[in-house]
């Protein structure tokens, strides 16, 4: 009798914890607290909104040019998908054959590893420097097909200087990806750099300034050839139906919103660091809309926290012990403020 099995790499892989008992206050996931932008929610409840009993284009032109102008690329610099993450388990299906290595500095995006072992890659964890930089040298030295770099870094915040990412593009051996799923908050990004560069794909998303996290829009930009590859190996209809009409319209009708809610999100985190450290913590320095904040006993500390209705993200593993919040309104803020006093104490 014939056993049916998945691939053995399988077995060592957990899915992605997405825990989705309901709170008051979700600081998990980093989404913007504030909501969508009107213009989306319009474009949503609009009764003549084309209906998705039909598919959506194959090559969704109106929202790779509606992309490329925010970016200031052109519409054959942009190829999109079912969010960010989406796009780099394309790029690494495209860059990088079986037995290829991927580098990264660690603690970095979850998932990055995750995609790598199911494409039948080596990950190659480096540790970040001392004083939380990036280790371009030890990146080098893993001699990978593609270089993952995190802008601002998920989990910690920490920033990427331009030095770094310089040396990185000029040295690497093959495609140096570089995920800005948090870069509207940080006031810098790799895209400058696409000019003359072709080893280079900055991964973004409308999942956290644009508010539309449960719509999936991610995009890339890249030279016209890096997103020709791309598009050979992700499919059609990568971005539904609905969420392409809200994504188009918060593009072109509320960017105004999004930059107002990307500097409260700003203003709230630069409120909260000086606010943790009057509670006897050290959050680590952020330009993300999250906070990491190393902690006793992270996992007593989230559960206290989630008693109290807020949910945090529990990362024992992240310096000696943290959790990681996201920032939103301050009325939410000061409310973690008080349930993590509540739950140091």
């Amino acid at each position: 009798m014939n056993v049916l099995r998945p691939r053995a790499v399988l077995e060592s892989l957990r899915p992605y914890p997405a825990e989705r008992t309901p709170v008051d206050l979700d600081l998990a996931d980093n989404v913007n607290l504030w909501g969508m932008p009107p213009a989306a929610v319009r474009a949503l409840t609009d009764p003549d909104a084309p209906r998705p009993s039909a598919y959506p284009p194959a090559d969704p032109m109106e929202l790779r040019v509606a992309l490329a102008d925010y970016a200031g690329v052109r519409p054959e610099q942009v190829v999109t998908g079912c969010g960010s993450d989406d796009v780099i388990d394309g790029a690494l299906r495209a860059f990088a054959a079986p037995g290829d290595r991927v580098a990264c500095c660690s603690p970095t995006f979850s998932m990055l590893s995750h995609f790598a072992r199911v494409n039948d890659l080596v990950p190659v964890q480096v540790p970040f420097l001392p004083d939380g930089g990036l280790n371009v040298g030890g990146l080098l030295a893993a001699g990978a097909e593609i270089t993952y770099v995190c802008a601002p870094n998920n989990p910690t915040g920490a920033v990427v200087s331009a030095g770094a990412l310089a040396e990185l593009l000029s040295s690497a051996r093959g495609l140096v990806l570089v995920d800005e799923a948090y870069g509207e908050f940080s006031g810098a990004s790799a895209v400058p750099w696409l000019q003359g560069t072709r080893n280079l794909l900055v991964t973004r998303t409308l999942s956290k300034a644009f508010g539309m996290a449960g719509l999936r829009v991610g995009y890339g930009l890249a030279a016209p050839e890096v997103v020709r590859a791309l598009e050979l190996v992700r499919g059609p209809y990568r971005v539904n139906t609905l969420a392409l009409r809200a994504a188009v319209a918060a593009l072109r009708e509320d960017l105004g919103w999004v930059r107002r809610h990307v500097l409260l999100a700003v203003e709230s985190r630069e409120r909260l660091v000086p606010a943790l450290r009057r509670l006897g913590l050290a959050p680590l320095p952020s330009a993300a809309n999250f906070v990491c904040i190393p902690v006793p006993d992270p996992a007593r500390v989230g559960a206290a926290l989630l008693e109290r209705g807020i949910r945090v993200r529990v990362l024992p593993g992240v310096a000696g012990g943290a959790i990681r919040v996201g920032v939103g309104p301050w009325e939410a803020m000061e409310r973690l403020l008080e349930a993590l006093g509540e739950a140091l104490r």
